[in-house]
Parts: structure tokens; sequence; C-alpha cells
């Protein structure tokens, strides 16, 4: 038969054994004496065991209330950690937080969102993932990440995705070439010109050769980060059309970015989590965080 003893009454036997008084050890539990008195007799009811011996001069333990201090004094300090523990996550003082996301926006927009999260909450972990879109899903899908922002809909029953930003896309190229003072600047005039495209399996990438199908850029070079990109369209091998959240990788002097008239390309970033699964308190404040700081199309456009 269990036994139903709360960590109220294991309060009351410890104030007990520590006063050795139990007008004191009453005041302690801000109870009077006689209610202490009768939780006392209930607990040693309830055990089927004296724990205290008292007369008119003093109140000593017995030898079951000396089995029972150290343990209770133990189960106490566990109790109280874990209650600490869990004010402490419900308050976001502590926590972890995993966000996998594009590293364009890893290293672009995504950084200052951390530094203002770190400042509000400095007791909580974060964990980022900079990955390519097909993989931020599946991070969260499986757990190993809370939130994910990507440039791809997953459109799943098991996943809750709501647009977050779209991204115009831009040509970069070096100011001493011809379309850096085209006007207007069409789609079709950089086909004419060689070409640095990211690998197929960028969302980038994909993205362009969706909107672009069935025109055929002149592609002379297929690299993997776009700093590299960057480096090549600097030294003049060729141009590029790259979304304005990554055009942090572009600032240089010798470049010049171009939006393009009549020509609407855009991807749309995607807020990811787990559908019908609650956040934590810490990511909950990170997801309301990310959305109150998304990308602002106004700022996007003043970019360029």
């Amino acid at each position: 038969m269990p036994i139903n003893l709360s960590t109220r009454d294991l309060r009351a036997f410890l104030a007990l054994a520590d006063t050795r008084n139990f007008t004191r050890a009453a005041q302690r539990c801000h109870l009077s004496q006689s209610a202490f008195s009768a939780q006392v007799r209930a607990i040693e009811s309830t055990l089927g065991a004296r724990l205290f011996d008292r007369d008119t001069r003093k109140v000593d333990l017995t030898p079951a209330g000396k089995l029972l201090e150290p343990a209770a004094r133990r189960l106490l300090a566990e109790f109280d950690d874990l209650v600490e523990d869990f004010r402490a996550h419900a308050t976001r003082r502590k926590g972890r937080v995993a966000i996998a996301a594009l590293p364009s926006l890893a290293a672009g927009w995504l950084p200052a969102v951390f530094a203002e999260y770190r400042d509000k909450y400095p007791g909580v972990d974060l964990a980022l993932a900079d990955r390519l879109s097909e993989e931020c899903i599946a991070q969260v899908r499986d757990g190993r990440a809370d939130l994910a922002l990507a440039s791809t809909d997953p459109n799943a029953v098991d996943l809750a995705t709501e647009e977050l930003a779209r991204d115009d896309f831009c040509l970069v190229c070096r100011r001493d070439h011809p379309l850096a003072s085209k006007r207007p600047l069409r789609i079709r005039d950089a086909a004419a010109y060689p070409f640095i495209h990211l690998e197929r399996s960028s969302s980038v990438r994909q993205y362009l050769e969706a909107e672009l199908h069935p025109l055929q850029m002149r592609s002379v070079l297929e690299v993997e980060h776009l700093a590299t990109v960057a480096g090549m369209v600097v030294q003049g091998l060729g141009i590029t059309i790259v979304p304005t959240l990554t055009l942090f990788h572009f600032q240089h002097a010798d470049l010049a970015v171009r939006r393009f008239s009549g020509f609407e390309l855009q991807r749309t970033i995607y807020l990811v989590r787990r559908r019908n699964a609650s956040l934590s308190a810490a990511a909950q404040a990170m997801y309301q965080l990310l959305r109150a700081r998304r990308p602002r199309q106004a700022a996007l456009r003043r970019a360029t």
C-alpha cells in the first residue's frame, strides 16, 4: 500500500528535527502549534513509527526519526532542484534552442537576431545548423531543430509552415561592366554574358533555374559558396544573380548591384516547426523574435 507523504510533511518533520522545539518549528512552517503537532502525529501515523521522543523539557529524534532524516533531506533537496530547474526553463533563465537555417540567412540576417535573443536570455544555449533547405526541414522533422528557416515549403501534414519574408533577386557585376549602367535592365540582357553559378543543390540555384526557364545562362563556373562567387565576379570572370539577403557577400568597391526592370524574381523564406508539438518556453521566445524581426521588403530594397 503506497504511503501518502507530501513535501509539506517532510518540511514539517525537518523543521522539528532542526529546532527540537514545537513552537519554533510551527513558526517556521507558518502554522499554529496545535496544527503543527497534529501534522507531526499524522506523519507518524502514516509511517507507522514514532519519530520524536518529547517531554516537557526537550524533543529528540527516535531511531526511526534518525533513519528518516537524511533521506528526507535528500528528497527535498532533489525536489527543490527539480522545481528550480523547471522554473528556470519556464522563465527562460535556462534552456536550449536549436535552429536550422539556410547559410545565407545564418551568416547575414540571423546573427543580429541571435545577439538580441542572447541579451534577453543569456542563460539559454543556442545551437545553429547552417544547411541547405531540405536538410533544415529534415532537422525539424526528426527533432534535431526546434525551428527551421528554409526556402522550400514542405507542405507536409506533420509540419507547420508560414511565410517569413520574400527576397528579391538582383544582378551583381563589376562597376565597369556594361550591365552596371544599362537602363532599363532586363533579365534577357544578363543571358548574353558569362555567368557564375552556385552548385545545383543550393536553394538559390534551384530558384533561379526554375524562374528563368527556358532561358539559359552562359555558365562559366559553378562553385559552392557565395563568397567564392563574389571573388570571381570581382575579378571579372562573370556576372551573377543572387537574393538580396545574400548581398553582404558582395560588399566590394568594384561591384555594382542592380535591380531588374519589370521583372519580379523572388524566393520565399519559410519559418517551419513541427505541427501539434509545443515549443519550449525558450524556443517559443525565439519563434516570436524571428517573426518580429523578419526581413522587411523595404529594407531589402534599400540594400540594393
